[in-house]
């Protein structure tokens, strides 16, 4: 028996998130379900609704970026409120931090 489907929820919403075009990775920031021995980070999931935090990719517009986010979980929890959040913006090939 599972006794954590949130995380089971959240590992596949992280896995469709992160595949997106205009994802660049999910935000290690605060947004994460928290897991005996791991942690899912950049998704939240709760009982009322799932929140997600990414990375973007610089070009496609913030509206577009959080729609791909939003039809990636909406095809794991479609009956969900979903909260997305831009953390970043990553150029690609800029250098990231020292």
């Amino acid at each position: 028996m599972n006794l954590f489907p949130a995380g089971r929820l959240a590992e596949r919403i992280a896995t469709a998130v992160a595949d997106r075009p205009s994802v660049s990775r999910l935000a290690a920031g605060p947004v994460a379900t928290y897991l005996p021995g791991r942690t899912v980070r950049g998704v939240a999931v709760r009982e009322d609704r799932v929140r997600i935090a990414v990375v973007a990719v610089y070009g496609p517009p913030i509206a577009e970026v959080v729609e791909q986010v939003r039809t990636a979980a909406r095809e794991i929890v479609p009956d969900l409120p979903i909260d997305v959040t831009i953390e970043d913006i990553e150029v690609p090939g800029a250098a990231v931090g020292p």
